[in-house]
């Protein structure tokens, strides 16, 4: 007797909001979670199991599994259940979900394991340390030194400057054995908590958080509100001593990899427990490294950038985001969740607590602290004997500028080089300058494919268009009148930098962005001469901004935010607020009193005023209340549909369609379709329409239908749209 097929349901990484029917005719038995390889179309994929024993297709005839690849699920329960929550709250693609939430290696097929180490050990016949014909050979000698206190793994090496060359030719003469071992996996605990150094005392704000931190078994949601410098890390190191004590393990989110380092060597420096690290730079080896070592308890704090909270643990037991109002978590491609909301799913699923740490808060989780759904705790005076910051405002009206430098503030900066001080001088536009323009006729180079202006490079002698990527050589004339007469317009980073070495010769000028910063491993080394006072003025992007710590820098002077101060982005008025605050708090964090100069053309501006004179805290309980009356997030719950088509008229007729669709139901409103802030990009053009509706559950059914719905419009098929749930940027 012929046993009857069986059917399985597949999620795939693909954009279809669906799963695919594949026949399992396998001699091992099928398991939920797995990953299997399947032949869809030409191509194979890799996905994961979903469903087991579905009934049979009627309309067509399933293709066969090719391979099971693992024996158990990928992912405990818990993370299966987040991800599919995910997957559910955000109305993305369940495969494309997994997939992200997979290392890039096992998203390839390869097998769940550690990569094989390499070890190196002495043989018998290696010579005695008193052998002098080593002397001809130092590196043979320092390699044989290292393995008589025992065998040595080929990173070791590495980091003792020895190369495979020199330890490949002492394993050709007999003097050394090369060994390969695969760890195994298990879950078992490699790791006891113990400290390093002790723990600094605290004062009464920060032994209050602790206590309201530690004092609540199971989940709460803590949101630690901090002046800059006011100690929130040393509040996130005591209260994950006490998790690590109990041996569970902690998952640390950061913004940015700049901050990762930073943090690094302060858990390192605290707790001896293994740390792994996890974010873009790592190779792929690397990142699945840090992967199985949370998933089989070796680690027992894991650090990482956004993607880190899809990370499996064994035993985790608290989840602390810093700088939690950070754009960063917003993941604003594919797949479009926000980390910090997943982390606080994940803590509530755990039953854990978790720590929203920030000196300007996010206004949506403000107001969730307000409204008391998180613990409010609050650090009002700056740690130690740092002292608060002095602000001034310089009015720009009339005065004389060089390379967007005031006389005032160049007199400032001059003051303090002279006390042996750093400056740090804030300007977001890298390059030399915002464009290029002719003088006689008032041309400017414009990039063809975006409604921007080409970004002059002076170094490299070209225009560089930073939205769609685009370069091109400086031109030899002018494009409309011919003039030769051709000058540069606006500030850039590359031209302050140039403009402060010639007036200030002998201090060192250090630029900090996205440009002196491309190759590996040099972000951390800016940071630490910048922290070691190796270089006297630092300029930089919104990379310095956040949470770095100078304590020689006693000016921070922001050059130029005018523009945010009119845009037309709701949000733009937060985000200046929190990027003034941040930086800000760059100035005075040690034993010297800082000061803080904001030049405008608009001193008067209600914005500036109110965070000058009332601080962060007032101007968003003030903007939330603006919030509340506008209708606007997070009072109301958004939707973003993005579309974008070469053909203009063609994206606005889809919208238009796609908007038809919205049913007439009480406290649901469309908008739109209006263009985006940049209308044209990559020669693209871009459209939006915004879904507002009165609560979270109401929007989740409203784009379910509208979902359904526009899979029956052919338009669609010729833009590129996608659907953005809780959006955060409108360019």
């Amino acid at each position: 007797m012929i046993d009857s097929p069986h059917y399985i349901e597949v999620a795939l990484p693909l954009p279809l909001r669906r799963s695919f029917t594949y026949q399992y005719d396998l001699s091992e038995p099928a398991v939920l979670g797995a990953r299997v390889r399947v032949p869809f179309g030409q191509r194979q994929l890799v996905g994961i199991i979903t469903q087991l024993n579905v009934a049979a297709p009627s309309t067509f005839e399933a293709k066969s599994v090719l391979a099971q690849l693992d024996t158990t699920a990928v992912w405990k329960a818990e993370l299966w259940q987040l991800l599919n929550w995910a997957s559910d709250y955000y109305q993305h693609s369940l495969g494309d979900v997994f997939a992200n939430a997979l290392p890039i290696l096992l998203r390839q097929g390869k097998p769940i394991g550690y990569a094989p180490v390499t070890y190196y050990e002495l043989a018998q016949d290696a010579p005695s340390a008193s052998d002098t014909a080593l002397d001809r050979a130092p590196k043979q000698k320092q390699l044989l030194g290292l393995l008589r206190q025992g065998r040595v793994s080929a990173a070791q090496l590495k980091q003792a400057q020895i190369s495979t060359t020199v330890s490949s030719a002492a394993c050709d003469k007999g003097w050394v054995r090369r060994i390969e071992e695969r760890p195994e996996l298990n879950a078992e605990q490699h790791w006891q908590m113990a400290l390093s150094e002790e723990p600094l005392a605290v004062n009464q704000e920060q032994a209050v958080a602790l206590s309201a931190i530690k004092q609540i078994s199971g989940h709460a949601s803590f949101l630690l509100e901090g002046v800059t410098g006011s100690g929130k890390t040393e509040v996130y190191l005591q209260a994950i001593e006490h998790v690590l004590a109990a041996g569970r393990q902690v998952l640390v989110l950061v913004p940015e990899i700049g901050l990762t380092m930073q943090t690094i060597k302060r858990f390192r420096q605290r707790f001896d427990v293994p740390v792994e690290v996890l974010h873009s730079n790592l190779n792929d080896t690397e990142r699945l490294h840090a992967w199985l070592n949370s998933r089989s308890n070796r680690a027992g704090i894991v650090i990482g950038t956004r993607s880190a909270i899809f990370t499996p643990f064994a035993d985790l037991g608290m989840i602390v985001v810093d700088e939690e109002h950070d754009l960063s978590y917003k993941q604003q491609d594919g797949f479009r969740y926000h980390a910090r909301d997943i982390a606080i799913k994940r803590a509530q699923l755990l039953d854990i607590p978790i720590i929203l740490g920030s000196a300007t808060p996010a206004l949506e989780t403000l107001n969730n602290a307000v409204n008391q759904r998180f613990h409010w705790l609050q650090l009002t005076q700056r740690a130690g004997v740092a002292e608060s910051v002095e602000h001034e405002l310089i009015d720009l009206k009339g005065l004389p500028m060089q390379a967007g430098l005031s006389e005032p503030l160049l007199q400032q900066i001059e003051q303090e080089l002279s006390k042996h001080n750093q400056v740090l001088l804030f300007l977001n536009r890298r390059g030399f300058a915002p464009a290029l323009m002719c003088h006689e006729c008032g041309w400017i180079a414009q990039c063809k494919r975006c409604d921007a202006y080409y970004t002059l490079h002076q170094a490299q002698r070209r225009l560089h268009c930073h939205h769609c990527d685009s370069q091109r050589p400086v031109p030899k004339q002018c494009e409309q009148c011919g003039s030769t007469h051709l000058i540069s317009h606006g500030v850039g980073t590359e031209q302050l930098e140039d403009f402060l070495n010639q007036r200030f010769p002998e201090h060192s000028v250090l630029r900090i962005d996205r440009d002196s910063t491309r190759r590996k491993g040099e972000l951390d080394a800016h940071l630490k001469s910048a922290s070691e006072h190796k270089h006297h003025i630092l300029v930089g992007t919104q990379m310095l901004a956040k949470g770095h710590h100078f304590p020689n820098v006693t000016l921070v002077a922001l050059l130029d935010v005018d523009g945010a101060l009119y845009s037309a982005d709701f949000r733009a008025p937060e985000r200046l607020a929190q990027l003034f605050t941040q930086v800000s708090g760059r100035a005075g964090r040690a034993h010297k009193r800082g000061r803080v100069v904001l030049q405008t053309h608009h001193p008067e501006h209600d914005l500036v005023q109110d965070l000058l004179n009332n601080g962060y805290q007032h101007f968003a309980l003030t903007a939330l209340a603006e919030r509340q009356a506008t209708a606007l997030p997070p009072f109301k719950h958004w939707a973003l549909v993005r579309a974008e088509s070469t053909d203009k008229a063609q994206v606005v007729e889809a919208l238009n369609h796609m908007a038809a669709c919205l049913p007439e139901v009480a406290g649901v409103m469309g908008v739109g379709p209006i263009p985006a802030l940049m209308e044209k990009r990559a020669g693209r053009y871009r459209y939006q329409w915004i879904l507002q509706t009165t609560s979270r559950k109401q929007r989740y059914q409203v784009v379910k239908y509208l979902l359904s719905q526009w899979e029956n419009l052919s338009i669609l098929n010729r833009i590129r749209w996608s659907l953005d749930i809780d959006p955060q940027d409108f360019t």
